[in-house]
């Protein structure tokens, strides 16, 4: 499949009053055509950063994209002016964004939100780009669109907000789209359909998805591809098999094991991540997962582990895997291959 877009070496820092926070430090990743790559962590784990850096949306000052290259289709996108990026962005690459009722403007109707994309970026009349927003409507499973169009965003439900959002995001038929927590606060049957609505569009445009997600029951619904993402860092990389049957990284041991199941029967069968996060003031010099880590060696703390490639589809950052490493027990793993009971 023909790589889309690739990230190589990202760097982003926010410079605060308590110093300089290494927020995303040395991501690398492809994205296939028509593809969902999945990026999943805990809250602050730099997923979100990671995202909105490709559309280079990081508010600058305080952000900043330190190093690194973010190619699109062969173009580095942090050496691109911002006229240039201003037609990519939304035109070639969506994004839908994590809260629709903060995201979406309260003052303009959802059908004017929708047009705006289209009379800047494809030159649509107002009556044209009116069309195609009753159509993106339509399209998106909003019920009476020729109404709705007219209407503000206070006026949708919570899961229609969401299918507003997306009908923004695919209006200019974009090559990529970004998806952030594009479920997060709504209930089961609409996280359903939203997925069902995603999964079929991409289905009829090839758009290539990235899905920024904690809920691991989303990423075995959509996912070809996983990213667990760590401390700013990507510690573990394969495909969704890999990452559910065959996980390497005792991060994501313990995203698996806090994962609960249909077949579980008592709340002590969760078994959380004890400690917090890394505090990306003062990051760790070595593994970020190291001071939470069950299995942690000495060079755990002094060193950043390398790439270890495990396969073709599946690499992992872990000194486990060095050659001199303890092997650990699989029943150690803190039960983490679903089906494993």
């Amino acid at each position: 499949m023909k790589t889309i877009l690739e990230i190589n070496d990202l760097h982003v820092s926010f410079n605060t009053y308590n110093g300089e926070v290494q927020a995303v430090r040395g991501v690398n990743l492809r994205l296939e055509k028509g593809e969902t790559l999945a990026i999943v962590g805990e809250s602050g784990s730099g997923k979100s950063v990671t995202a909105q850096s490709i559309i280079r949306l990081i508010p600058s000052p305080p952000g900043k994209i330190k190093q690194g290259e973010l190619l699109f289709e062969g173009k580095d996108l942090t050496q691109i002016p911002d006229r240039e990026m201003f037609k990519i962005r939304g035109a070639e690459i969506g994004m839908i964004f994590q809260d629709p009722m903060t995201s979406l403007n309260p003052t303009m109707t959802v059908g004017k939100q929708i047009m705006e994309g289209l009379m800047w970026h494809q030159n649509h009349g107002k009556d044209q780009a009116r069309e195609r927003a009753v159509e993106m409507l339509r399209l998106v499973g909003i019920p009476n669109p020729e109404s709705r169009v007219d209407q503000y965003p206070h006026q949708f439900s919570g899961g229609m907000r969401q299918r507003a959002m997306i009908a923004i995001a695919l209006a200019c038929n974009p090559k990529i789209l970004i998806a952030d927590e594009p479920t997060t606060a709504l209930d089961v049957t609409i996280q359903a359909q939203i997925l069902d609505l995603l999964k079929e569009l991409q289905n009829k445009t090839e758009t290539a998805i990235i899905l920024i997600t904690h809920d691991l029951g989303v990423v075995a619904e959509m996912a070809r591809r996983v990213a667990v993402m760590y401390g700013g860092f990507l510690v573990e990389t394969g495909t969704a098999e890999d990452i559910f049957y065959r996980s390497r990284h005792p991060y994501t041991w313990g995203l698996m094991s806090s994962m609960p199941r249909l077949d579980q029967k008592r709340e002590e069968d969760l078994i959380p991540i004890p400690g917090s996060p890394p505090d990306l003031l003062d990051p760790p010099q070595g593994c970020p997962f190291a001071d939470r880590c069950p299995h942690a060696m000495q060079i755990c703390h002094e060193e950043m582990p390398k790439r270890t490639e495990i396969s073709g589809s599946h690499q992992v950052h872990c000194w486990l895997e060095h050659p001199d490493a303890p092997s650990v027990d699989p029943k150690a793993r803190l039960k983490v291959n679903i089906g494993s009971r």
